[in-house]
């Protein structure tokens, strides 16, 4: 029996691009998404801001010293963090699975400026009862100290736990604590997944 389903974020409950959150913020900055790009991902800035050892100012600072130069915060915060859109077709097996007393948590590697656009601009993160997302954990999926944090949010054993995200490590490693985990590819198959449980 199910009775916690957890939910990834990005690609499960909302899309979103790298590519475009580069070239955003270029526009903004003046730069090239290259430039952008090398200082998200090769520099520990952005596994930083996603673990929460920075805050959103500590953020600012230290990506305008990679860049060169002073950048607008909010111009760059709104940038960088408009790059979602909802995935609508997930909205009413949420709803479904909410209706039959399941408990619904979403487990997420994200930052503080992501999940504030997200829970100003989309009808989603409300339907949720709780929320491990890894700048407030201080941890990222697949270290197992997230998936602690999580279970312990569950009320329930980790055997009554679903999980689906877009990335098989990071359901691999929730395997590992017994919970009954599957890659999210589409609703139709989640659908399936959650039927063949009896959640649906």
């Amino acid at each position: 029996m199910i009775r916690t389903a957890f939910f990834d974020m990005g690609n499960v409950l909302t899309f979103f691009s790298h590519e475009r959150m580069c070239q955003q913020d270029a526009e903004v900055c003046d730069s090239d998404a290259t430039e952008i790009a090398r200082i998200f991902f090769e520099t520990t800035l952005e596994t930083d801001f996603e673990c929460g050892r920075v805050s959103k100012q500590q953020f600012h600072q230290r990506f305008e010293e990679e860049l060169g130069h002073s950048v607008d915060f909010e111009r760059l915060e709104h940038a960088g963090s408009d790059i979602f859109r909802l995935n609508e077709e997930i909205l009413p097996v949420l709803d479904e699975l909410k209706s039959r007393g399941i408990r619904l948590i979403v487990l997420s590697n994200t930052n503080a400026s992501h999940v504030d656009f997200i829970r100003a601009e989309f009808d989603l993160l409300h339907r949720f009862d709780d929320y491990v997302f890894s700048h407030e954990a201080g941890a990222m999926k697949p270290d197992a100290a997230i998936y602690d944090v999580a279970l312990s949010k569950a009320n329930c054993e980790a055997n009554e736990c679903f999980y689906t995200d877009d990335i098989e490590a990071y359901i691999l490693a929730a395997r590992e604590f017994n919970i009954q985990a599957e890659v999210f590819t589409d609703v139709a198959t989640l659908k399936q997944h959650l039927t063949d449980r009896g959640a649906l």
